[in-house]
């Protein structure tokens, strides 16, 4: 993980060991970790060295195709897991880019520490699992998103989700990239949807001024 800040040891931070019944890790492969909006959590491709169970924030994970041209894979994560997979199957580097969007905390610990709880933590691995198969199915929902619905409803959908007190300012070659069209057309639905009064082009972005006619828009296809 790149640019985190690391903190001590709170009793939020050990309450979190607890629930995933790690309370017994030696302190010094544990850490407090923080990521400010924008910083990477983790970079497709890049050695991740620990398992980050998430305290409190939110971000987005992102996968390339294999072309490095589009995201074929993208949903939101404020709680579980980061890391799970690369533990798991043992290849450190990392599957996904993990960014975070808001103030991102949780605590790290080092996957040399994680790997012998695989082999007796019984009630660790149960959550692994269950955080791999709430992912399959959240990862399963997109693709079918991705598939069923227009490129207009998935990029209405994108802003609900990243305009934060009403405001979306994302780089729109990475918008373009997320709801998996190009820079151009996501140019055009913007400018479009400005014509109909659902945004506003500000200096700082795209401002909400109709979020329930932006809501409906998102949801048509569904």
């Amino acid at each position: 993980m790149r640019n985190m800040k690391t903190i001590p040891l709170t009793q939020r931070h050990l309450a979190l060991l607890e629930q995933y019944h790690l309370a017994g890790l030696p302190r010094g492969s544990c850490a407090g970790v923080v990521f400010e909006p924008g910083e990477r959590i983790a970079q497709e491709g890049v050695e991740l060295r620990r398992l980050l169970l998430i305290l409190s924030g939110t971000a987005k994970v992102c996968r390339t195709a294999p072309n490095g041209k589009n995201l074929i894979l993208c949903y939101y994560v404020s709680s579980g897991l980061i890391g799970e997979v690369e533990l798991l199957t043992q290849q450190l580097p990392a599957t996904t880019t993990v960014t975070a969007l808001s103030r991102f905390e949780g605590v790290g610990i080092d996957f040399s520490s994680c790997l012998p709880e695989l082999a007796h933590n019984t009630a660790f691995v149960r959550m692994l699992s269950t955080s791999l198969a709430e992912k399959l199915c959240t990862s399963s929902e997109n693709y079918a998103l991705a598939a069923l619905c227009t490129a207009e409803e998935r990029l209405c959908a994108y802003i609900l989700q990243n305009a934060p007190r009403g405001l979306f300012s994302d780089v729109l070659s990475d918008v373009s990239c997320s709801v998996g069209t190009s820079y151009r057309h996501v140019f055009r639905l913007l400018g479009g949807l400005c014509a109909d009064g659902v945004l506003e082009k500000t200096p700082a972005g795209y401002r909400i001024l109709d979020p329930e006619a932006l809501r409906r828009r998102a949801q048509r296809g569904g």
